[in-house]
């Protein structure tokens, strides 16, 4: 009795997920942790997020997750010809964290054959892929605040991103305390002019301040106007494993 229980609150935890998600998470023997639903069920709201995860706590996969969802259930995309431009936007503090990110989202992607691309656009990037990620576009674009203002500044930055839906900023607290967060602040008020209904979540590791952060992710209208993102927190994380060789 207790074995078919937990079976059901298994499957009950994977339900709003659905396949292919729902198999490849059973086939690791793993089941969604409460934060990357959380996450889900924010972006099926519209709402942008902060997530505030300790290391191990799968923060990354929660942040793409939603995208992947969404991508693989109702995803025009797949059968047009044309594509204005990228669904989701991740960007990261370092070129190389951006590179790192991509290898590991295109395990999961690639074993449950989701109908999603993804690629890199850093200051490492050939000109020639660059102009062809522009002529071709991905789902998921993952690049830095640098590359996020040069994009914007381009004459046909309306048309690349008039669909975007989603930015996905890593790392967050050790952006917005640099002068490359308030470029990157700036290049996101100017991305919801071209994507009105544009959602912004928020990873991190630490913060001090977690309302400072969820003010920076929401959009504020006035001076008197306070609007903050949601705050998802997760306590504890991955147990280290210390092991001390003998020589």
């Amino acid at each position: 009795m207790a074995d078919t229980l937990t079976h059901k609150r298994a499957r009950s935890a994977l339900s709003p997920l659905g396949e292919p998600f729902n198999g490849w998470f059973a086939t690791r023997g793993w089941s969604p942790r409460q934060h990357q639903l959380a996450l889900l069920e924010k972006a099926e709201k519209g709402r942008s997020a902060l997530l505030i995860a300790p290391t191990g706590a799968g923060k990354t996969l929660a942040g793409f997750l939603p995208s992947l969802v969404s991508l693989t259930a109702k995803n025009p995309r797949r059968n047009s010809p044309v594509r204005e431009g990228p669904h989701t936007l991740y960007v990261s503090p370092l070129k190389a964290l951006a590179v790192d990110i991509a290898r590991n989202l295109e395990a999961p992607i690639e074993e449950m054959g989701l109908p999603v691309t993804i690629e890199t656009r850093t200051g490492d990037t050939p000109q020639n892929r660059r102009r062809r990620q522009k002529e071709n576009p991905p789902d998921i674009l993952l690049t830095t605040a640098e590359q996020v203002a040069l994009l914007i500044s381009q004459p046909d930055a309306a048309r690349f991103f008039s669909e975007l839906e989603v930015v996905i900023v890593d790392e967050l607290h050790s952006i917005v305390t640099s002068k490359r967060g308030d470029l990157l602040s700036l290049g996101i008020a100017r991305l919801r002019q071209h994507a009105p209904n544009l959602r912004t979540v928020g990873l991190s590791a630490t913060v001090a301040f977690p309302d400072d952060l969820r003010g920076w992710l929401a959009p504020q209208h006035a001076e008197d106007d306070t609007n903050l993102a949601d705050l998802v927190v997760v306590e504890g994380g991955a147990k280290p494993d210390i092991n001390i060789l003998k020589s």
